[in-house]
């Protein structure tokens, strides 16, 4: 809500609220509607065409499938496991130690 000077005549004038509109949420003109319509596809279940998305889906949810996308968690990177490297120190001296002490791994050749 603003103010604003009025002229009511006779050289008079007065201050007065002014209504304005609330803010738009958005400035899109219009909100966003998700249709249901979307262009012919061929259902992988029952080799029909739909044009609506429910009534894919429906199929789909009675043959007891699951509608798979595109998901945007496949593109991030994956996290590296973390090195325990007092482990991988624990190893290597332990190998060392039974190789010092004269311990040898036989190998059998078959055959």
């Amino acid at each position: 809500m603003t103010f604003a000077w009025f002229d009511v005549g006779g050289g008079r004038k007065v201050f007065r609220k002014v209504e304005t509109a609330k803010p738009k949420r958005s400035a899109l003109p219009a909100p966003m509607i998700n249709s249901d319509t979307m262009s012919e596809v061929q259902s992988m279940h029952d080799g029909k065409f739909y044009t609506s998305k429910s009534a894919l889906r429906a199929t789909y949810r009675a043959a007891g499938l699951e509608e798979v996308g595109n998901d945007p968690a496949r593109l991030r990177p994956r996290k590296r496991p973390k090195v325990d490297r007092k482990a991988i120190r624990d190893t290597v001296e332990k190998a060392a130690a039974r190789f010092d002490r004269g311990e040898r791994v036989s190998r059998s050749r078959p055959g």
